[in-house]
């Protein structure tokens, strides 16, 4: 009997989604940062073992939308909650119980769905039982603690989602580790280190396109626009004599040379639009 579905993970900004993500495939394919908003797409990652396949969908923050780009990335929550066979429902055990449990209610989930209380290192005892009980007596979901970062509890969460799986054959073939392309997750690295080197808005009003990916004998060429909104951002972005941009550039291409496997020139530009995160010609462009 094989079993295979698709476990989506749905939460709060912040909430540790994409840490899970990465902790249940084993590989990081999901952007990690403090700040909330990191994850824009529905990220996918596959777990094949002889017995089953998991297709895990990592999904945006849930949020009030206030652009167009937020409407996308709530668009993509949207299809993640309909075509999802378990629901993994994750929120931080420090965060208001009440207010998680409200929010997963408005979801009108029909899958079948497991509580995933995260960062369960952060409290003692008896303070996380009583949120464990308080998520048991909500009725709707089994309840499993986990520590993302540190891997803890992962095993057993995953031997909950496989109970739950519907029998079937697996949709990808063995190999297969995401839907996604490597120009993809490129642009998401780079993405990655603007969310770690830059405060306050120029993460959010910004957004990486790679224009170039080239394989050659030695090495793999690629380039990458950096696309921020205002003048002010560019300047930011580009740092005192590129020292900003070189930055950025070397500790993206460090991840990217490891998530590739191969040698790499990285060359980024910085390019102004205007409101891109309002306007739709510039999100279809951008791959939103």
């Amino acid at each position: 009997m094989h079993k295979a579905g698709f476990v989506n993970i749905f939460g709060k900004p912040n909430a540790g989604k994409s840490t899970l993500l990465n902790a249940l495939i084993g590989e990081k394919l999901a952007i990690i940062s403090p700040k909330v908003q990191t994850t824009r797409h529905r990220i996918t990652g596959i777990v094949t073992a002889p017995e089953y396949q998991i297709v895990f969908s990592d999904t945006p923050g849930i949020i009030d939308p206030k652009y167009k780009l937020h409407e996308k990335m709530m668009g993509a929550v949207k299809s993640a909650l309909e075509d999802a066979d378990v629901a993994l429902l994750i929120m931080d055990v420090k965060d208001n119980v009440a207010e998680n449990l409200e929010l997963f209610d408005s979801l009108k989930l029909k899958a079948s769905c497991i509580l995933v209380l995260n960062k369960m290192d952060v409290l003692e005892k008896e303070p996380l039982a009583a949120v464990q009980a308080q998520c048991e007596a909500w009725g709707k979901a089994k309840v499993v603690t986990i520590a993302a970062v540190q891997k803890k509890g992962i095993s057993e969460l995953l031997n909950q989602i496989v109970a739950l799986l519907p029998e079937s054959e697996p949709f990808y073939p063995e190999d297969t580790l995401t839907d996604k392309s490597t120009r993809f997750f490129v642009g998401e690295m780079i993405r990655e280190k603007i969310f770690q080197l830059f405060q306050e808005e120029i993460p959010y009003h910004t957004t990486v396109v790679v224009t170039q990916y080239q394989e050659k004998q030695t090495l793999v060429k690629i380039t990458a626009e950096i696309v921020v909104t205002r003048e002010t951002q560019k300047a930011i972005i580009l740092g005192e004599k590129g020292k900003s941009i070189r930055q950025i550039g070397t500790l993206a291409r460090q991840d990217i040379e490891k998530f590739i496997g191969q040698k790499v020139f990285l060359e980024l530009f910085v390019k102004v639009r205007s409101k891109w995160r309002d306007n739709e010609t510039f999100l279809r462009e951008y791959g939103y």
